[in-house]
């Protein structure tokens, strides 16, 4: 197992990752980590180690996200460390977790290539839980117009300039509104509703084409890669899974 002096580099700022942890155990809606080369965590903070119904942080070190997820949940983790071990940054990408012993909940997550006391090359990640929209901002009511437009018509085609006119912004504007109010871009919005949309739909019997369509997407293989790229599973893996889950509460 690598050293657990491994530490975020930077050209002027060189942290230790034991106390990036250490600080990231008082975040409960923060998931941190770090894994080595083999994509194994040797470090992760509290908040990960309780959501995937562990006891101690010694269940996770040493272990990779196939130990620890379902078969079904792992795959676009590992998928993903592989990419940012070949040299990817993942910044500020919209998820949707899917941890064993929780609901589904929607974060942030950015990830990136961390160079290792031992020399090798690892990965350190954070996911951020999206939080409530500031109803506080002077231009919440302004964007309250924009996202009951976009709920109502999120199976049609919407285009950030028309709802940019909806709010009587620039599009340079309503992006940088939205992402203060609500964390997110107008597109990544329009996402979220589209993917929770298309997992309300996926628990019934309609076609997955049905549903993409059904959700706005232009066809069944848009909706399948955005649907994997956000969900981590393909929406038939989805189906399955929930399933699954319903037929072990039964």
């Amino acid at each position: 197992m690598p050293s657990p002096t491994a530490s975020f580099n930077d050209a002027s700022v060189r942290i230790d990752a034991g106390l990036m942890q250490t600080l990231c155990d008082a975040l409960p809606d923060v998931v941190f980590f770090v894994k080595d080369a083999a994509g194994r965590y040797t470090h992760a903070n509290l908040t990960l180690v309780r959501r995937l119904g562990l006891k101690r942080r010694e269940d996770v070190i040493g272990r990779a996200v196939a130990d620890v997820f379902p078969a079904r949940l792992g795959g676009r983790y590992a998928l993903q460390d592989r990419r940012v071990l070949a040299g990817d940054i993942i910044e500020n990408q919209l998820e949707v977790h899917l941890y064993p012993n929780r609901q589904p909940g929607w974060c942030l997550t950015g990830k990136r290539p961390l160079p290792l006391a031992d020399g090798g090359c690892g990965l350190v990640g954070l996911s951020r839980d999206l939080g409530a929209p500031d109803g506080r901002d002077p231009t919440y009511e302004r964007l309250r117009r924009v996202t009951e437009h976009m709920q109502q018509h999120y199976a049609g085609p919407l285009r950030v300039t028309a709802l940019a006119q909806l709010a009587n912004l620039s599009v340079a504007q309503l992006e940088r509104h939205f992402q203060r109010v609500f964390q997110l871009t107008p597109q990544q919005s329009l996402t979220k509703l589209r993917i929770e949309a298309a997992m309300h739909h996926l628990r019934g019997d309609a076609s997955i084409a049905q549903v993409g369509l059904a959700c706005g997407f232009s066809d069944q293989s848009a909706f399948a890669r955005q649907f994997k790229a956000t969900v981590g599973m393909a929406p038939r893996d989805y189906r399955a899974l929930q399933a699954d889950l319903g037929a072990s509460v039964e």
